[in-house]
């Protein structure tokens, strides 16, 4: 991947058979180039550090066969409508002094609708932006002029994952269709705002599928800013409940490749962490991982606090990226 200790350009032609050559080497030897591609574009040992806050919880009508929020699985999920502005700056103000630099909130809808409670996300943007956090978002689907309104709001970044490959998308939801996301991806890329895309593995999918997942990622006329990696949380009554846990030579793999084909994207650790051990994550970030979520939940699954993240970061000597380190923060309106 390197030539004479120069970087690789970057690329947004890669073929499937380039991305299954990468994907499918020893694992040591994948870990040990993406490493090095890493070290070239990245702070080596600097890791963001974000927290994901459900503001609405539960109640949607989407059919995705892993999430216990679809109301149409017996979770125990309960429904709570959006958060007051005051809960959603106390858990913002909760997660800087934790050590966050970005903070995300999610709903639980199918798509943004034009009324009082996008009108009241958009002043939550604006609060925690004031924060000086980069802000992003996961409301679902959005329409280019909802973009501009989020992007006037302060948002920095909107996260849409992928989910799966093209192929298999229809085998994990039915209600919304893979050019459905990539539309959205498109109207915030239009507005200005950073892309956050990755997926899950664990889904029952085959490693072609996570090939193509990362197919699709890569040669996006510009990559995304963050590609969350996530491994299935299995959540009793959902569609997907009885799935196996992937291992973390999984993780690592989809990881590391991920790393190589998008050297300058924040690759985060995601969904999944809470099982794994410091050992297993060092791995994950010696594969070119450099962003994770911290806090107590992730939406609605458990995730590590920010006092077993603190001690891990103090282990491994890793250091918190700071926040705007590379774009200026977004200016109200």
């Amino acid at each position: 991947m390197t030539q004479n200790g120069q970087n690789t350009a970057l690329r947004n032609d890669w073929s499937l058979e380039e991305i299954e050559a990468i994907y499918n080497k020893p694992v040591l030897e994948l870990i040990v180039e993406a490493a090095n591609v890493h070290k070239q574009y990245q702070a080596t040992g600097e890791v963001q550090v974000c927290t994901l806050l459900s503001v609405k919880t539960g109640g949607c009508s989407e059919d995705c066969a892993y999430c216990p929020q679809a109301a149409r699985y017996h979770t125990g999920v309960d429904v709570h409508k959006l958060m007051s502005q005051e809960q959603v700056m106390t858990a913002a103000q909760r997660a800087k002094e934790g050590g966050s630099t970005r903070f995300c909130m999610g709903a639980a809808w199918r798509e943004v609708r034009d009324n009082r409670d996008f009108d009241k996300v958009l002043d939550m943007v604006k609060g925690v932006n004031d924060l000086g956090l980069e802000v992003c978002c996961t409301l679902g689907m959005v329409n280019e002029y909802q973009a501009e309104k989020l992007k006037e709001a302060g948002l920095y970044a909107y996260n849409h994952n992928l989910d799966t490959s093209e192929d298999n998308y229809a085998s994990i939801i039915t209600t919304r269709t893979y050019d459905d996301r990539l539309n959205t991806i498109d109207n915030v890329r239009k507005a200005g705002i950073s892309v956050c895309s990755g997926g899950i593995i664990g889904l029952g999918e085959t490693d072609q599928d996570r090939i193509g997942m990362l197919h699709t990622l890569s040669t996006m006329e510009q990559h995304p800013e963050s590609v969350p990696v996530n491994a299935l949380v299995p959540v009793k009554g959902t569609p997907l409940e009885n799935q196996p846990l992937v291992s973390v030579w999984e993780m690592v793999r989809m990881i590391a490749t991920a790393r190589i084909l998008m050297p300058k994207s924040m690759v985060r650790l995601s969904a999944g962490r809470e099982r794994m051990s410091v050992t297993e994550q060092a791995l994950c970030f010696l594969a070119g991982a450099n962003s994770i979520f911290t806090g107590e939940k992730l939406l609605t699954t458990p995730n590590p606090d920010f006092d077993a993240d603190k001690a891990m970061f103090d282990l491994l000597g890793l250091n918190p990226r700071k926040s705007f380190k590379e774009e200026a923060q977004p200016v109200v309106g």
